[in-house]
């Protein structure tokens, strides 16, 4: 998919979240505790970006499942080609 960046973080284009600040769905303390043990720094707006990023995921994942004619969604809808 094709990014943005914008103060909240990096949103795909289409996304409905874009008007709105985005409610966290990362635990902070644990996404920096695995960058930090994977030799790296985390900036200020990293978090927001990745943020972001599980947003679109989500969006993605109900889209597939609703055209698949289900309103679960199952770990496969994550699969995004």
């Amino acid at each position: 998919g094709i990014f943005i960046i914008r103060r909240e973080g990096m949103i795909p284009r289409r996304s409905t979240h874009i008007a709105k600040k985005m409610e966290p769905l990362v635990i902070a303390r644990k996404a920096k505790g695995f960058l930090k043990k994977a030799g790296c720094n985390t900036s200020g707006d990293a978090l927001d970006g990745l943020n972001g990023l599980v947003y679109w995921y989500l969006e993605q994942a109900a889209k597939r499942a609703k055209a698949n004619g289900r309103k679960t969604v199952r770990a496969h809808d994550f699969c995004i080609m």
